[in-house]
């Protein structure tokens, strides 16, 4: 229930408030409640920082006692009622809180007050040495909450409020454990766990540990009334080692302890080692000892209104290993995630960039402030310090850059530079520690908004609207941020959730999920425009008022050009980047967001770009100057790739120019290079950059294959991204059953297709927003996303008119 801030402010002053009463989930939130009863749009529409909230609730709470009642988070200042007792009070949406209660006779009423944000805004408190540019309301810099919600830049997202995380109530009788703390290490090949954990009882048979087939007693170092201190140590030789999935195998250990009959899991644990190499001016990850090109996303809540989602997360995790992605950054704007979620990426080998939840604000020096802070960091790490998905963890979002951006002289800030790397390297010490994202390398002066040294948030393409070229001038070392765009979400779910296509580009409802920053006269749509207006050579406002199905697909393939460019180029071994992280996985919510992939988790267009780029086994096609076409192979996985290369060069009237093929190995952890006319044995200027006559080339097709068939493939268009609409270019789509059962399509095209992009009804593509040569074909396997019982849709090329249905192969 919302009441007016302050009018009720203990319990029993809720009799007669006339409501409404909404069934609220916990863990969860008042707009996640909202929405399960009137729906997404009424949760959107609630200022949820304006009210205070009540959430109340009956429990059983009968017995001897005492009670542990815990909370492992409450959105975000709160206090607790047990029947008529006010037990407990929480300043922290991050810090989990207890408490214990007396002996209970029966059932007991828990009541929590949220009182209203807004309202403690408005108390003054002392400035900060700058303002903000990310939000209006400054005093949320002495607030430990997220910014989802009260930053514009997340559109319609409701701040949020509530009981967050699980809510517990336990009895003396059953041994709980908490505050937990794992340290795992590697020596000489063998792996090294310390354990720390406090188990609430009073007294019970000596614990012990397991961790996989080991068992070790464990050590009772002290005890307290109702609680004992419980310490083990572990030696696995010839320990399995962790690895990101596109590097090796994700190793991982169960670990639990055995409390009597009570067996409570400890979660997975890893053993691994992790450095960061800096001394060059750059951040280059290893992980037990080979050097890692990081690629992936900033991670976004995959439910951001009710903060749950769990099948969600386990799915798109996994949509980033089938992607080749291997790090998520969880950003200082968003909120920690949950042990599930930890639990996943040690499972799939997703490496995690932990932000503290700070961002653009000049954190206090306040006492009380730093010493929540540091109850923060510890909450976080202490669980998570044996997990090996843990890589790097940096103190905050922006906030060495807003100062610098403000012209400010780089200050010392306390909780950046002094608390948390003290926290973090106590409870922690096998993590990868930075001040913030972006920062400069240690003993270096170059600014935070340098991009050329250190960890950046490259804009350069993207934002500031520079040519795709900058790239190669900015030199980035570590893109932590990056190529953030407005990106449509396929044709069929606008249609799903706007009704049509034309609302792109100008409906109100629309425009609120486009982000733009806090007070620009402009929106990352318009970011979007340019670069169709710069790379395409058309006027994306008149297209859109004639044929806004052919400006979006222009939209989505201008995303494209610039993430093919920029990722392509940092993929490359010598390029000089050791990782980039694209601005974001996920959309907060229906529309053109940042995300790769929309709200409900489906790919949008340049996922398909970033994917091909980004597996373990690459082919990265480019342009190279008078040195014409740059050939990479491009090998992370941990066995070596025998086979042939291929390459196939078509000729402007569709001709095949060349069909080279000639052995090739790619050792594990490497890299191999060629230009084109060294593999074809003879000057080409395929990519006309002497400008010998007309242009005589229309494609380079270059194919990597082992024994087991196509390793990676890649098709680079000769002449740039404008190119004229044709009539037809001969497209053609067969679906077909393979013999598994499974359902692939087969696209062919008679003259060249540039940007091929599938849209089928009750399955979804593999691939898509793929080149073909001339003549070329492809199999996508396809997967089944609803209950149609064949694969139907229409296959599109961006320089076609017309468009290929698919049909039923004959039998």
């Amino acid at each position: 229930m919302a009441t007016e801030p302050g009018s009720v402010t203990d319990p029993s002053g809720l009799k007669g408030v006339p409501g409404p009463w909404y069934p609220a989930q916990v863990p969860g939130t008042a707009a996640g409640a909202i929405r399960a009863t009137d729906g997404a749009a009424a949760a959107r529409a609630t200022k949820t920082d304006a009210v205070d909230w009540w959430f109340v609730t009956d429990v059983s709470g009968g017995g001897p006692g005492p009670w542990r009642l815990e909370f492992d988070g409450l959105a975000s200042h709160a206090q607790v009622w047990a029947g008529d007792d006010l037990v407990l009070s929480s300043e922290s949406m991050f810090v989990p809180a207890s408490v214990e209660l007396a002996s209970r006779p029966g059932a007991v009423t828990l009541a929590i007050r949220f009182p209203a944000l807004d309202a403690a805004l408005r108390r003054r408190r002392p400035r900060g040495r700058w303002r903000s540019s990310l939000v209006s309301a400054q005093g949320l810099r002495w607030v430990r909450t997220s910014l989802l919600g009260r930053a514009p830049v997340f559109g319609g997202v409701p701040a949020p409020v509530g009981p967050w995380r699980a809510v517990r109530l336990h009895d003396r009788t059953a041994p709980v454990p908490s505050d937990a703390h794992v340290v795992t290490a590697v020596e000489d090949g063998t792996g090294v766990l310390d354990l720390a954990v406090r188990v609430h009882r009073s007294a019970g048979p000596a614990p012990f540990v397991r961790l996989g087939d080991l068992t070790v007693d464990a050590t009772i170092v002290g005890s307290g009334p109702g609680a004992q201190q419980v310490r083990a140590h572990l030696r696995v030789p010839d320990v399995r080692l962790w690895w990101p999935h596109t590097h090796g195998t994700p190793a991982t250990y169960p670990l639990s302890i055995v409390l009597g009959e009570h067996v409570v899991d400890l979660g997975a644990v890893g053993f691994r080692t992790v450095r960061a190499a800096q001394s060059d001016g750059g951040f280059r990850l290893s992980v037990n000892g080979v050097d890692v090109y990081c690629r992936g996303a900033v991670w976004t809540p995959v439910d951001p209104v009710g903060l749950g989602g769990r099948d969600q997360t386990r799915a798109t995790l996994e949509r980033m290993v089938e992607a080749g992605l291997n790090m998520v950054r969880v950003p200082g704007t968003a909120v920690y995630e949950d042990a599930a979620f930890w639990d996943d990426c040690a499972e799939l080998g997703v490496m995690v960039w932990q932000d503290a939840m700070l961002s653009t604000f000049d954190p206090p020096d306040d006492q009380p402030f730093l010493d929540r802070l540091t109850a923060e960091v510890e909450a976080v790490l202490r669980p998570l310090s044996g997990n090996p998905a843990l890589t790097v963890f940096s103190g905050g979002s922006e906030t060495e850059q807003q100062p610098a951006m403000l012209g400010l002289a780089s200050p010392h800030m306390t909780a950046v530079h002094d608390v948390i790397p003290a926290v973090v390297g106590r409870t922690a010490p096998g993590v990868v520690r930075v001040s913030s994202s972006p920062t400069s390398p240690p003993g270096c002066d170059a600014l935070a908004t340098h991009v050329g040294t250190g960890i950046a948030h490259y804009f350069g393409v993207g934002g500031y609207r520079l040519p795709l070229s900058d790239v190669r001038q900015a030199r980035v070392r570590f893109a932590a941020e990056c190529l953030a765009f407005s990106i449509p979400p396929s044709d069929a779910a606008i249609e799903a959730e706007f009704g049509s296509l034309a609302v792109a580009g100008h409906h109100p409802r629309w425009k609120a999920a486009v982000p733009r920053d806090n007070g620009a006269p402009w929106d990352f749509e318009d970011v979007r425009d340019h670069y169709v207006r710069t790379l395409f050579g058309e006027e994306p406002s008149t297209v859109r008022w004639s044929d806004p199905e052919r400006y979006l697909a222009l939209g989505r393939a201008a995303v494209c050009e610039a993430f093919a460019a920029t990722l392509g180029y940092w993929r490359r071994p010598d390029s000089g980047c050791d990782g980039a992280l694209v601005l974001a996985l996920r959309d907060l919510e229906p529309g053109a967001g940042w995300g790769l992939l929309d709200s409900d988790g489906r790919p949008k267009a340049p996922w398909f770009v970033m994917r091909r780029m980004s597996l373990p086994v690459a082919v990265l096609l480019a342009e190279d100057g008078l040195d014409g076409l740059r050939i990479d192979a491009v090998n992370d996985s941990d066995h070596e790739v025998a086979g042939e290369l291929r390459v196939q060069v078509h000729t402007r009237t569709g001709a095949r120019a060349f069909d080279v093929t000639e052995p090739v190995t790619v050792a594990a952890h490497a890299a191999r290079r060629w230009s084109l006319d060294t593999v074809l044995g003879r000057f080409t200027d395929a990519t006309h950059v002497h400008r010998f006559g007309p242009r005589g080339y229309e494609s380079v097709t270059v194919t990597l294959s082992s024994e087991d068939g196509v390793v990676a493939e890649s098709v680079h268009l000769v002449g740039g991204p404008a190119r004229a609409l044709e009539r037809t270019v001969g497209l053609t789509a067969v679906a077909r059953q393979t013999a598994s059962g499974n359902w692939v399509v087969d696209v062919g095209t008679d003259g060249a297709a540039q940007y091929v992009h599938l849209e089928l009804r009750g399955f979804e593509p593999e691939d898509s927003w793929f080149h073909l040569p001339p003549g070329g074909a492809r199999i996508v396997p396809v997967r089944r996303t609803g209950t149609a019982d064949a694969v139907t849709g229409h296959v599109r090329a961006l320089n076609s008119m017309t468009v290929a249905p698919v049909v039923q192969a004959s039998t």
